[in-house]
């Protein structure tokens, strides 16, 4: 689990290919500390395992699920990404819990300056906008950020200095895809409410078979 605060920001200074997926390396320093082979990083809101570690990178295999949910497909050596090591628990959770499972992709369609921060409009699908609410949390490649819109087509962050300086968010420009995870207790929620509902009606059915073979009814 993660928290979606950045630790810092790394570069990507290697990809190799493979049929279908690849091997990313990342050049990194903070999120190397303490860190060991077969551990965590976030990677653009992407939960990597580190699969080797060198002086200053660390390399992780992409597979092709990932590719197909994230916008990982899209870098190349020299883009930049949000790096985030796993959450301690003797830590101040100051985000939210962010899984790294990406639900699917965003697209950025405008940028507006608005006094010290900077308001993004990011266009997403039906099945992603049902769990975002207003004033709740998103990750943003990675970025735990707070809803401040939302409706059946959009929905807009405003971000801080301090976040645009720590993070890529603001290198993004319209049209850039952007990967984007829902908080859980949405999902959970109604995970749990649709197996309610069907087990009411097995429950119901159950009930009227008892009773008709009873003769009850």
């Amino acid at each position: 689990m993660f928290t979606g605060i950045v630790e810092e920001i790394g570069k990507v200074q290697g990809i190799r290919r493979g049929e279908k997926s690849f091997t990313l390396t990342i050049s990194g320093s903070l999120v190397l500390d303490k860190t060991f082979i077969g551990d965590s990083i976030c990677t653009n809101g992407v939960c990597l395992t580190v699969t080797k570690i060198n002086n200053n990178s660390f390399e992780a295999d992409v597979m092709v699920e990932t590719l197909r949910r994230s916008n990982l497909g899209v870098l190349k050596i020299g883009s930049y990404v949000n790096l985030e090591r796993a959450l301690a628990l003797d830590k101040r959770l100051g985000g939210h819990l962010v899984s790294g499972h990406i639900d699917g992709v965003g697209e950025i369609i405008s940028r507006e300056k608005e006094d010290n921060a900077t308001w993004i409009t990011i266009k997403a699908s039906p099945d992603i906008l049902r769990y975002i609410i207003e004033k709740g949390s998103i990750a943003i490649d990675g970025i735990s950020l707070t809803v401040a819109y939302v409706d059946e087509y959009v929905f807009k962050v405003s971000i801080i200095p301090h976040t645009s300086i720590n993070t890529t968010l603001l290198d993004k420009i319209r049209g850039d895809k952007v990967n984007l995870e829902c908080d859980l207790i949405g999902k959970y929620v109604e995970k749990l409410l649709g197996l309610q509902k069907q087990d009411k009606v097995v429950n119901s059915r159950v009930n009227e078979d008892f009773l008709e073979i009873n003769g009850f009814i």
